[in-house]
């Protein structure tokens, strides 16, 4: 049915615990921040509302709250590479360690050895971000392709059915990216274009057995995330209760906001430790198939891109991770 072992997942996920608690203190934090950022613009707006009668209350404290929403949100893009470069990249950089028996280095923390790791695969967070990006591109390209076989079949239907497999395929692909990134970070390889543009050549050829597994795990960690959500719409409607003013969408925001923090902190380094344990077993003994690779050249430009940078690298601008 799936080709990874859940204890032994659940076991990595406990032998890294200073990360996952990381983990939870990072995005739990965040969720923390829109709430609290969220209810003081919602304050402010309340106060300025008194200035005018109830409906102008009521809608000056809706857009103090969307505005403080809305700062943390920005916030959050800025800083979204520093948190995969720190958070994510070094609780990769352990489980990979871990998942080929290499004992922890004794004298340091857990996530100081992770962090560097990372900093000597990827010199910069910037790096790491490119990289991941074209990687994700890359991806896309792959999961295209195989939305492109099924819309020639002539079964009635079908747009409708590709529709439904394009937003699955979202899904279980968004848990591939960083399983990429930790085949660079396994390899010990200086040049992170490569080892990259390795790794995707490596999963496109042996793609049928990294989707089933992905697809297995999207179901359950949104299954498990959807029922975080309805456990916590009442103490989300709670907090929206609390705050001035009529928030009446609050609850389902904040609601999703906690869904997603448990997905992010817990979840999904459990689904990526189970796709980490089935792609490294699967492309054992393994060699980059020039074919796949000649054919993600062909149709996919972040592919290009990768193998360019790979070839000039290192050069400054690829050094910094600037855009070619």
């Amino acid at each position: 049915m799936w080709d990874f072992s859940v204890g032994a997942a659940m076991g990595l996920m406990v032998r890294t615990l200073p990360f996952i608690l990381m983990r939870m203190a990072v995005y739990f934090g965040i969720t923390l921040a829109y709430i609290l950022v969220t209810g003081v613009g919602a304050g402010i707006g309340f106060g300025v509302g008194a200035l005018g009668d109830g409906g102008f209350q009521a809608s000056s404290t809706f857009w103090g709250g969307a505005i403080g929403f809305g700062v943390v949100g920005a916030v959050m893009y800025w800083a979204r590479e520093y948190i995969l470069y720190i958070v994510k990249a070094g609780h990769i950089a352990v489980l990979v360690e871990l998942l080929d028996d290499k004992p922890m280095p004794g004298g340091r923390s857990q996530i100081e050895h992770g962090s560097a790791v990372v900093k000597e695969r990827f010199a910069e967070a910037s790096v790491l971000f490119a990289v991941d990006q074209l990687i994700k591109g890359v991806l896309g390209a792959i999961t295209g392709l195989i939305r492109g076989v099924l819309s020639i079949l002539p079964l009635p239907g079908i747009q409708q059915l590709i529709g439904i497999l394009r937003a699955f395929l979202r899904v279980a692909v968004g848990f591939i990216d960083e399983v990429i990134l930790a085949h660079a970070i396994r390899t010990g390889s200086t040049n992170p274009w490569d080892s990259a543009r390795e790794a995707l050549v490596l999963y496109g050829q042996n793609y049928k057995v990294m989707l089933k597994n992905a697809a297995w795990l999207a179901v359950f960690v949104y299954f498990l995330s959807f029922i975080v959500f309805l456990v916590m719409l009442a103490p989300a409607a709670l907090i929206v209760y609390l705050m001035p003013g009529a928030w009446a969408a609050g609850g389902f925001v904040f609601a999703l906001l906690f869904a997603w923090s448990v997905k992010a902190s817990l979840l999904e380094p459990f689904a990526i430790t189970c796709l980490m344990q089935v792609y490294f077993k699967t492309i054992e003994g393994q060699q980059p198939d020039p074919e796949w690779d000649a054919r993600l050249e062909q149709m996919s430009g972040k592919f290009r891109k990768l193998k360019s940078r790979a070839l000039g690298y290192p050069s400054s601008a690829d050094a910094r991770g600037e855009p070619a």
